[in-house]
């Protein structure tokens, strides 16, 4: 067995291997860059080794300086994780140069694979049903557009060396073609070193499934059964499940044969996944990915298997523990990703500081978790947190157990996704298998946050920002009537005012005391006070606040960060801003005209010059995020008046990238 690990990952999967390597007896070694210094993969590992600045290139992508740090550590392997390395073959070759154990299948392999356009070819050679599309080596963007309009629309985009749905682009009519042209393959050059594409024949609603493959250096194939990830936002997958649902038995057979169909072409060893699309009908190979895959977890769950553990044993140059007749696949389990990113501002990436982030412990669940309470979670890698698995007899029990363990996740500091996926596995049609890869668009106004909070909320709200939110300490301990915060008035009632804010909207609330207890609290709306709200027993203490609210019993979650109240009730997440009102008149506003970036990232492109006239709509900036590109258009017709950033620059959060008169007035 291997004696010493390297992962040459971050996140979630490094904390992962680490767990599997820790059982084992095994030593275990990080890399991490700058933005990573602290990172909780850093604090898990044995050992850890600086490679670099944050940028991808310098650090996670730079293989001189990961071999460097193997052969510091004296790492007898290296374990690539997903994403990063983890299917390029140069490194796979480097790692077995430096007398290196690769964790991972042969170069050979990856290379066979690591293009699209021929593997492709040589699938369709093998037998394995394939969509139609452009597969040439003719690659300048003319020839390109000219063999799109052969396949017609729709049709798809795909980096040639690409995985995980980076840089794909769908295009439905002709006059898209070049602009999704020129975004995929920067995407391609800057995530994949190849700006190689390939174009396919577009289906706009199939499913998404694949197949779970193993293989030893003794000649022996396996399959792990099947999954299913249709429920993708962007290409991205959110929400996995094994086995895939709702297969006539006929057709899964079948798609597990031509899995290993794909796997033995090419000479495959170690885990590997063979993805098809399945339009209801037939299935058609779309890639493999030669590598462990993020919902590897949901294999483990209904099979018993540990599948880092099975690579590290592989790698060693041990057979397959068991024989295909020996796999035994129980229940069903359901994985959904915790991600940085907020869903009420079009799935935006967030970064930053996680002031707050509690996994579920008390919950029948499992969590593979690369980030917790006090971490950073930085602008520049991709936005996943952490994943949590539930499994169960049936894939209904499944959903609702994970859908209740997405409700008991709670996080402040950073917008993060849990909720909106609770909403989704809830979702009559998830359930009902009538989702597909167009299931979270079609249907985004369903998931999409509308609950406001309501009064006893509210109610929770203004007691903790008065009770909780600021405590007066009296310095020696002892009770000191000038520690209270009652309003308490010598043989009156008393009240005190409070001004919340809630997204947008400001909402003056009154507590009402009486004996220097709150017996009612009174909100206004609409201009108008409401119908006051009796509070009987209340207790705002340590993380949890309860009251019983004109006769019923209530209780809550809460989390108080400086002026924000996040309040979590009803199985949504509410956050308030307790606001000062002598501070209101020095609240800064935007420059009129101004454009600001939603999130922090990278210019990748700047479509327009001061002067230059634009219409609504038009693409002006495009900002790189998390491994996404994001489109700052016009959102009127104008003239540009200023740039204040080059391409390749980096910006801030909130920072001002253009000014545009309205076409109606003129700079003086």
């Amino acid at each position: 067995m291997i004696d010493s690990l390297l992962v040459a990952n971050r996140g979630e999967i490094a904390c992962r291997i680490f767990r599997t390597a820790r059982r084992l007896g095994i030593r275990t070694i990080a890399v991490y860059s700058d933005a990573d210094a602290r990172a909780r993969h850093v604090r898990e590992a044995d050992e850890a080794v600086r490679i670099g600045p944050p940028a991808p290139r310098s650090s996670y992508l730079d293989i001189t300086q990961i071999l460097a740090a193997a052969r510091t550590s004296g790492a007898a392997a290296v374990h690539p994780g997903y994403g990063f390395l983890s299917e390029n073959a140069r490194f796979a070759q480097a790692c077995i140069e430096d007398g290196r154990i690769f964790v991972g299948p042969p170069a050979s392999a990856i290379a066979a694979m690591g293009s699209k356009i021929v593997a492709k070819a040589r699938m369709r050679t093998a037998g394995v049903p394939v969509l139609p599309g452009y597969e040439g080596c003719e690659q300048d963007l003319e020839h390109l557009v000219i063999e799109a309009r052969r396949l017609g629309m729709p049709l798809i985009i795909k980096p040639a060396a690409g995985g995980g749905g980076k840089g794909m682009r769908i295009v439905r009519e002709e006059g898209q073609l070049a602009e999704a042209l020129a975004a995929a393959r920067r995407l391609a050059e800057s995530g994949f070193g190849d700006g190689a594409l390939l174009l396919e024949r577009f289906l706009p609603a199939p499913r998404h499934v694949e197949v779970q493959i193993f293989a030893d250096t003794h000649g022996n194939f396996i399959h792990l059964g099947d999954r299913d990830c249709s429920t993708q936002r962007r290409h991205q997958k959110l929400i996995e499940e094994a086995p895939a649902p709702a297969l006539p038995e006929e057709l899964r057979t079948r798609l597990r044969a031509a899995a290993l169909v794909v796997a033995r072409e090419i000479g495959y060893v170690s885990a590997g996944t063979v993805e098809f699309l399945f339009d209801g009908r037939e299935f058609y190979f779309m890639e493999m990915n030669t590598r462990l895959q993020v919902e590897h977890t949901v294999t483990e769950a209904i099979s018993g298997i540990d599948l880092v553990e099975w690579q590290l044993r592989i790698a060693a140059g041990e057979p397959l523990p068991l024989r295909q007749e020996q796999i035994q696949l129980n229940g069903h389990a359901i994985e959904a990703r915790v991600c940085a990113e907020d869903p009420e501002r079009d799935f935006l990436p967030s970064a930053g500081l996680l002031r707050l982030m509690e996994w579920p412990s008390a919950e029948p669940v499992r969590v593979d978790a690369g980030f917790c309470t006090s971490d950073t979670v930085p602008e520049t890698y991709d936005s996943l947190l952490g994943k949590i698995i539930a499994w169960s007899p049936s894939r209904e029990q499944a959903a609702a157990l994970l859908a209740r363990a997405l409700r008991k996740t709670y996080s402040a500091g950073v917008r993060t996704n849990e909720r909106w996926l609770a909403r989704v596995l809830v979702s009559p049609d998830f359930l009902a298998v009538r989702h597909s890869i167009a299931f979270l668009q079609e249907h985004a106004a369903e998931f999409a946050d509308r609950a406001e909070p309501g009064p006893t909320a509210l109610v929770f709200a203004a007691l903790i920002a008065h009770q909780g939110a600021v405590p007066v300490s009296t310095g020696a301990g002892a009770a000191s009537p000038w520690s209270e915060r009652d309003g308490y008035i010598p043989n009156l009632e008393a009240g005190v005012s409070l001004l919340l804010s809630w997204r947008t909207r400001e909402i003056p609330v009154e507590v009402h005391f009486a004996r220097g207890t709150a017996t009612e609290v009174v909100m206004e709306t609409g201009g108008a006070s409401g119908v006051p709200i009796r509070i009987e027993q209340a207790l705002v203490s340590g993380d949890t606040i309860s009251a019983v609210l004109d006769d019923e019993r209530l209780h809550a979650r809460y989390f108080v960060s400086g002026s924000h109240i996040h309040l979590w009730f009803g199985g949504e997440h509410h956050e308030f801003v307790l606001q000062d009102p002598r501070t209101l008149e020095f609240t800064a506003t935007a420059a009129r005209g101004g454009l600001t970036t939603p999130l922090p990232g990278i210019v990748v492109a700047v479509a327009v010059q001061p002067g230059q006239a634009v219409k609504a709509g038009e693409v002006l900036m495009v900002i790189e995020a998390m491994k996404m590109e994001h489109t700052i258009t016009a959102p009127h017709d104008g003239t540009v008046q200023a740039i204040h950033f080059a391409r390749g620059e980096r910006v801030a959060e909130g920072s001002e990238l253009l000014e545009i008169a309205p076409a109606d007035i003129k700079k003086s």
